[in-house]
């Protein structure tokens, strides 16, 4: 597709405004030569986002014999922002300021039998109501400036359809449509492959990288591009469906359909499944509670308990052996091991992985190839998600209309509720 002027000019002033709010604060010659951009485009920008409120000045530094330079830096309140962490057993949701500090939090239980999209709407709406309830002193002067939402699957993003998501069986469900009805915000779809590669560019591992894979483990797996420091959408917004590629020719059953697909061995259900096959009677396994059995698992291997070392080195061989592939096709400088899965398994699983990837690996594209697990603190996929949502109010600023719903006025404070930090 063709960019026009006005896209070009959306996505400088949001290649600026990230610049700013991952190194502030900063000077307009200095977000020049970390964005490519020449100064006086940058002092256009720069005079945008202080005109919307979304920047502030705040002082000068000195120059070599010229004058001061006058620096910037995001107006942490000047509006808020919503992530949205759907999964296939839960909701997450997380308020941030524009400096992307965490505001509040909420979340709300996915049981088995609650993935109708009505069911899993009503869900998300409850909390974001109550994470925006919640807001406290901290959020009590903004304006929510847009919702991110992430859910798993292949989405369209431009019509806000989700258009498959194998573990529910969700076919082209207009799931923007559907929650516009609940919610009064602006609202952005993607899916977690996308918002946790977005998080690790801006605050993660990914950070200043040219080239960059996040793989995402958790019921289900993908892996999010980061090609040439940028995210890679691919021609449909499909890219880095990984998880759904072939590691064992007709092996174990697959949501997708097809058989022996990564998922199915290094996903939540198929570590269930593998605890099972190692000791069916195993006191780790939790029926129906994917969080519990994998939390149980990795206390376990923590503890030296046989069948829990067992299971984390199987899944790190298979996670590997897929992993090398990546390592081989994509030569990219890091590979991030993210969302909640590889939190829960931590160094045990990274350990197993590495040592997996070097057997089967090529040794000159693994020779630039760093793996790492994700170091960022908070949820990846909601920080993921709000950025989403800031760059289409930014986008919404560019054709000159509020988005799908104009800015929401923060509730006032709640009592309860303390702001975090990121």
């Amino acid at each position: 597709m063709k960019r026009t002027s006005r896209d070009i000019r959306t996505a400088n002033r949001y290649g600026v405004l990230r610049q700013i709010i991952a190194h502030p604060p900063v000077s307009r010659k200095e977000l020049a030569a970390a964005t490519g951009l020449s100064l006086a485009t940058v002092a256009n920008l720069v005079g945008e986002l202080l005109a919307l409120g979304l920047l502030t000045e705040v002082g000068f530094e000195d120059s070599a014999g010229g004058r001061p330079r006058g620096l910037v830096a995001v107006n942490a309140s000047g509006g808020a922002l919503v992530g949205v962490d759907v999964a296939e057993t839960y909701v997450h949701v997380e308020l941030f300021d524009l400096a992307l500090n965490v505001l509040a939090r909420a979340d709300e239980e996915l049981r088995p039998g609650e993935s109708g999209p009505e069911q899993v709407v009503r869900h998300i709406a409850a909390a974001v109501e109550s994470a925006t309830g919640r807001a406290g002193d901290g959020g009590g002067e903004g304006r929510i400036l847009g919702v991110g939402v992430s859910v798993p699957g292949q989405v369209d993003r431009e019509g806000g359809v989700s258009v498959y998501a194998p573990n529910w069986d969700w076919h082209d469900v207009p799931l923007l449509s559907l929650l516009a009805g609940h919610l009064p915000h602006p609202l952005h779809l993607d899916n977690p492959l996308r918002a946790c590669t977005v998080a690790e560019l801006w605050f993660g591992a990914a950070r200043d990288r040219g080239d960059a894979v996040v793989v995402n483990l958790g019921t289900g797996v993908g892996a999010g591009l980061a090609l040439g420091g940028s995210l890679h959408r691919g021609v449909t917004n499909s890219a880095g469906e990984w998880g759904h590629t072939t590691l064992v020719l007709d092996g174990h059953p697959c949501h997708c359909g097809n058989r022996g697909c990564v998922e199915t061995y290094v996903g939540a259900p198929g570590i269930m499944r593998r605890l099972r096959e190692l000791d069916p009677g195993s006191r780790l396994l939790r029926p129906g509670d994917q969080t519990a059995t994998i939390a149980a698992l990795a206390r376990a291997a923590a503890e030296g308990d046989p069948v829990a070392v067992a299971a984390v080195r199987e899944t790190a061989r298979f996670l590997g052996a897929g992993i090398a592939d990546l390592v081989n096709l994509l030569n990219p400088e890091v590979i991030v091991l993210s969302s909640w899965v590889a939190s829960l398994l931590g160094e045990p699983l990274l350990t197993g992985v590495r040592e997996v990837v070097a057997r089967h690996a090529l040794a000159r594209p693994l020779a630039g190839t760093e793996i790492v697990l994700s170091p960022i603190p908070t949820n990846p996929v909601s920080l993921g998600a709000a950025t989403f949502a800031l760059e289409g109010f930014l986008a919404s600023v560019g054709r000159g209309t509020p988005g799908p719903g104009a800015p929401a006025l923060l509730p006032g404070p709640a009592d309860g509720t303390d702001a975090t930090a990121r």
